[in-house]
This record gives structure tokens, sequence and C-alpha cells, in this order.
């Protein structure tokens, strides 16, 4: 068995970011996006040694986002950069429903992911390896992939860790039913949502959509509630955290930061259950500014926030 020398590998796509002030038409904030890298920036500013595996377009989009891996202190050795592809942006608005996201991804440099382009050495090395229902929907090579990704990483010990991330705008339902429940029969944590639990096996019901996924597969489950925080359950053990009452401003990341921070703790020694608690405290801090990066907490705030409760 191969001794892990990063924590945490992440692979999928980023998004430049273009959030828009609210009450504020026309005006945007400038930032970065992308559900793995927001895990992967979530857990290396709670302490991980994280790597992310991607591609980015040849553009200055591109090079910002070399540069924050960088000040955020990824290892960014399995980054391509794809001289005949752009980086994928969207867009994120404000109204009556919430926020609502508008994408210019299609044929994005992080689409062309293929297995051929894998830095399977990379990939190997991860204590945690970590990637996502988005990351398989953007195209078929990506999806193969992923798939080749978490084998490399199994192989050599490493815990796979799945958010299944439902994107229905990138795939059709049965086709992402049927990927994600394959993969999460891999998965050592597998992270979701009621609304993706809802479209995925058609249970509202928390503890059935719990059942769900340990008879799919699933080793070690966390069932995102957003605000009412999270329930966890390693088919055994089965343990509600409640969410906490914060200035929630834009919900943008808060899952992701969710998934980095779990694994950063799990990383430092913590279990699955003390993860679980800092995880959802991370979370609550990140709906408390806009965007998906700026706001994810470094380690004093959420001690601090888990001391109040």
């Amino acid at each position: 068995m191969i001794v892990p020398e990063l924590d945490v590998v992440s692979l999928g796509e980023p998004l430049y970011e273009f959030s828009q002030i609210p009450q504020s038409p026309g005006r945007y904030l400038q930032g970065f996006g992308g559900d793995t890298m927001n895990c992967a920036i979530a857990a290396a500013r709670q302490g991980a040694r994280v790597a992310y595996v991607t591609r980015l377009g040849d553009d200055e989009f591109g090079r910002q986002f070399l540069r924050l891996w960088r000040d955020e202190g990824l290892d960014t050795s399995g980054v391509a950069i794809d001289r005949d592809a752009h980086t994928a942006v969207y867009f994120i608005t404000h109204g009556p429903a919430g926020h609502v996201f508008s994408y210019l991804r299609k044929g994005s440099a992080a689409s062309r992911l293929s297995v051929a382009g894998l830095p399977l050495d990379l990939i190997r090395r991860a204590r945690y390896f970590h990637t996502s229902g988005i990351s398989q929907a953007i195209s078929e090579s990506a999806c193969d992939a992923v798939s080749a990704a978490i084998a490399a990483a199994k192989s050599a010990g490493a815990a796979f860790v799945y958010d299944s991330n439902l994107r229905l705008r990138l795939w059709p339902l049965a086709r992402a039913r049927e990927v994600i429940t394959a993969t999460l029969a891999l998965a050592d944590y597998f992270l979701l949502s009621l609304e993706d639990a809802d479209a995925l096996c058609g249970l509202k019901d928390p503890d059935a959509i719990i059942d769900w996924c340990h008879r799919a597969g699933a080793g070690v489950v966390a069932l995102k509630l957003g605000a009412g925080g999270v329930i966890g359950s390693d088919s055994v053990r089965r343990e509600r955290v409640d969410g906490y009452k914060v200035d929630c401003v834009d919900a943008t990341g808060a899952g992701d930061c969710f998934a980095g921070a779990l694994l950063a703790r799990m990383s430092a020694g913590d279990d699955f259950w003390q993860g679980l608690r800092f995880a959802n405290a991370a979370a609550a801090l990140t709906t408390t500014g806009y965007g998906a990066v700026a706001p994810l907490p470094r380690p004093q705030a959420v001690r601090e926030l888990l001391k109040c409760s």
C-alpha cells in the first residue's frame, strides 16, 4: 500500500464566477467557483495537504485560478493547460426564489478531462480522493476519467469521497441516476442533499434516504439538510447535527465547504462524527458571505462558532 503524501486530491471543473450584488442590478463581484475546487480550498484552509486535478484554458481566467490555488497552498501539479479550450464561467443572480446560476461551460477545458490525461501517480498519493456528479456530467470523457481516477485511488488504499451534486441541466435524470447510483456503490463516504435524494431515489424521509444509500453500497453517509444541519450514518450509528442560526446571505458553496472541512478534520485525526460537527459549523459560516470561495472560513472562526453552540 502506498503511504499517502497528500490528505486530499479532488478532481473536477473550476468555473470563474461573477456574483450579482443584491439590490445592485448589473453589478457583479468577481470570484471563483466549482464544487470540487471549493472543496479543495475549504480543506486547505482548514490545514489539509490538498491537490487539485483539472484542465484550464490558456486564458486570463485560467491564470487567475493558478494564482489563487498557489496562494491557497494547493498542489497544482495535476492541472493541465488546454490551449484549444476556454476556462468555464458562471454567473450568480438573485431573485425571489434565491440565487440563480447561469453557465458558459460547454466545451470548456475541464470538460475535456480524459483518462489519457490523468495524473495517476498524484491521485495514488491521496488519503482521500474526492469528486462529484458534476465532474461526471460535464462530458463523457470526464465521466470516464472519474471512473479511472476512482479505481486508481482505491487501488492505492485511498478512501473515496463522493458528492452527488446532481445538476439536471448537465444530463438527463435517467443517465444521472444510473451513473450516480453505480458510483455511490464504490464510495467510502457519500455526501448528498435532500433535493438530490428526492430526484435520485424518489424518497423524502431522511431515514429512508439513508437506508437507500447503504443498500446501494455507500459506506458512510452524510445527508445534508441545508439550514437544518446534517445527518450522518455509518450503517450502525446514526446521528443528526442541528444547523446554526447565522446571518445567511448566500448559500453558494456551503455543501462544498462541508465536504472540505470534513476531509480536513478526518485527515487531522478526528473521527467521522467529530468531523461532521466541525463541517456543519464551517458550512454555516460560508453562507454569511457572498460567492463560493471568499467566505470559506478559517479554523479559528469555526471553533468560535462551535464554542457558542
